[in-house]
């Protein structure tokens, strides 16, 4: 009768996992889907590919469909239990690792943007020129790839020549030996963050006091802003939610493995796609000429030249 529980039990689960990778697939190809649209709608017209908010929008929707595209591979990857090569690995890690940070990095560039064309008007066109953003997507990719170059110079300098050569399942997990790699990995995400949480606060709090000074079409403007940067900060507390669930799943783990499996699932739909989506609503969206592009396009396939 126990054997007969146990195999009624396995075959639950494993029909519950089923279900969740097949919902995954599903959600990631919708997500997929909308930001190649928002994409071909940057590429549309000349204003968007010159204006530095609309060129940043852009830089996460890329940094989000990788990260979609890539993580996809590995939970399908992981639902086959397929291995590969330690060096193929790393390259997926190190993608991961980057756009993880690129996106939360741009979205806080994206709100010192909105600071510096309502706070400082006169010197926006100077600040936020194409040069600059150019200059500004750079230092968003270098400071993206400083927490990743420090965790795997700690890794290769731990790792033995005979764990190159071996196939395993790809995950971050096999990139840590010790206990404190873990610790330094999650003590300079959340150092990112908190710069990056600043950052938005201040700047907050910046338009809020230019927004009461200001009336007519300046206060519409200014409390869009103050919207827009709210709905940064919601993102970026998602993504630092995100560096949180590996510790409450381990805990969990040792507990109940089926609701450890409930649990990765809700956080990777929750704090891992979620933030993914976002983007193409305050931005896609909330903004009124990139929404009038993109409607075009889409409803009447035009293809518009400024």
């Amino acid at each position: 009768m126990a054997d007969n529980d146990s195999v009624a039990g396995g075959g639950s689960l494993r029909r519950q996992i089923n279900e969740q990778v097949i919902i995954v697939q599903l959600l990631v190809l919708i997500f997929l889907c909308i930001n190649l649209l928002l994409i071909v709608t940057f590429f549309s017209k000349v204003f968007f590919y010159t204006t530095m908010r609309y060129i940043l929008f852009a830089v996460t929707l890329l940094s989000d469909s990788l990260i979609l595209l890539m993580s996809d591979i590995l939970v399908i990857l992981s639902y086959f239990h397929i291995t590969m090569q330690f060096g193929l690995c790393v390259i997926i890690y190190i993608l991961l690792s980057l756009c993880t940070f690129v996106t939360p990095v741009t979205l806080t560039a994206m709100t010192l943007e909105r600071y510096v064309a309502i706070c400082m008007p006169l010197r926006h066109a100077e600040l936020c020129s194409t040069r600059s953003t150019l200059h500004c997507i750079l230092i968003i990719h270098g400071l993206s790839s400083v927490p990743c170059i420090v965790f795997l110079s700690f890794f290769f300098a731990s790792a033995t020549h005979s764990f190159y050569t071996q196939e395993r399942k790809c995950s971050v997990e096999i990139f840590i030996f010790h206990t404190w790699q873990g610790h330094l990995r999650s003590a300079m995400s959340q150092f990112y963050f908190l710069i990056m949480c600043i950052t938005i606060v201040f700047s907050y709090v910046k338009i809020m006091k230019v927004a009461k000074a200001a009336s007519g079409d300046n206060k519409r403007s200014t409390r869009k802003g103050l919207r827009t940067v709210v709905l940064h900060g919601f993102q970026l507390l998602l993504c630092l939610i995100q560096l949180w669930c590996p510790f409450i799943e381990g805990a969990v783990f040792q507990m109940d493995f089926i609701l450890f499996i409930q649990i990765r699932y809700f956080n990777y739909i929750m704090f891992y796609l979620s933030p993914r989506c976002l983007s193409p609503l305050i931005y896609g969206l909330r903004d009124e000429i990139f929404f009038h592009a993109l409607k075009s396009y889409a409803l009447c396939g035009l293809y518009k030249k400024q």
